[in-house]
């Protein structure tokens, strides 16, 4: 399929249909730590990237086929909320099904009236806040001209006043950057303000852009744990793990994955297990055929292979 990808398993989401709503990379932010390497163009204007029914198509035909799933979940190769027309399927997808859906966003165009009123249908909105200051905000975010940090909180207070439905916010945790108490402090006051209904905390896992992203010690993450706690419920970043198992086409299902984030060689190697348990080898054998179809290649992340496409750069 062109527009969905997965299941995918996350805590947050449990067993969760990506759908793409953009070409890669579609971006308001060039973010230090992005899985999908740099904005080489930003992005300001909203469109119809795809056709709505053709994408709509796909979510009726992957529903068709999967009795399992937790949550469908809109998210873009860049920012999700671009795509002029999300609240168009997001009320269709309503009407097909009574899975709850998700819109995870940088939360960059909220202070748009038009951008709020679309996602208002949504079950959940996961939108980012990585700074409480403009100096953190401007260095880890890298937004376009004429997109600030103030109109950025802005727009999130706004729509936490007019969305009923389930605000998570995510915090990209990075060590050296915006993990230190008086970061941490600032960012919490900002999510004072906003008041949303939880914070996910979430880590530079993946390859990043930038050499000086990497992971926060398990000490700074505690310590963010209890700051941001004060004023908000935390969730602790632990990684779900992921399910291949309905997936119809393995090598389809890994490249539509991989399409929209590296993949830890390990991580894939438990998920081909999991489809194949009582054959130990298989794991190993699919591996190595789908390298050689020259469409991945392996790259080194803080000591860890992973699997990126091959005209990919990180």
């Amino acid at each position: 399929m062109k527009y969905i990808f997965g299941p995918v398993s996350s805590k947050r989401l449990g067993q969760s249909l990506g759908v793409d709503l953009l070409p890669p990379k579609s971006c308001t932010w060039n973010c230090v730590y992005c899985q999908l390497g740099k904005t080489r163009k930003f992005i300001t204007e909203r469109q119809e990237f795809f056709p709505r029914e053709e994408i709509l198509e796909e979510i009726r035909q992957a529903l068709s086929g999967n009795n399992a799933l937790d949550w469908i979940t809109f998210v873009g190769s860049g920012e999700t909320m671009l795509y002029k027309g999300i609240g168009w399927l997001i009320g269709e997808v309503k009407k097909l099904t009574k899975i709850p859906v998700a819109v995870i966003t940088n939360g960059s165009l909220l202070y748009l009236p038009e951008v709020r009123a679309e996602l208002l249908l949504a079950d959940a909105v996961l939108p980012s806040l990585n700074a409480g200051s403009e100096a953190l905000h401007n260095q880890i975010d890298r937004p376009a001209p004429g997109l600030t940090f103030r109109q950025h909180v802005e727009g999130l207070v706004t729509f936490r006043r007019e969305y009923k439905g389930r605000l998570w916010i995510e915090v990209m945790l990075l060590g050296g950057i915006n993990d230190s108490d008086e970061a941490l402090y600032a960012l919490a006051d900002v999510l004072k303000e906003i008041n949303p209904d939880m914070v996910h905390l979430v880590l530079p896992t993946r390859p990043a852009p930038e050499q000086e992203v990497c992971l926060p010690t398990d000490e700074r993450i505690e310590r963010a744990m209890t700051i941001l706690s004060s004023v908000v419920t935390v969730v602790h970043p632990v990684k779900g793990a992921m399910d291949l198992r309905s997936a119809p086409d393995l090598l389809e299902a890994v490249k539509a994955i991989v399409t929209r984030h590296p993949v830890q060689q390990r991580e894939l190697q438990k998920a081909i297990l999991d489809c194949y348990p009582e054959q130990s080898g298989k794991a190993d054998q699919l591996m190595q055929e789908m390298l050689a179809t020259g469409i991945f290649k392996l790259v080194d992340h803080e000591g860890e292979p992973y699997w990126v496409l091959k005209d990919e750069s990180h």
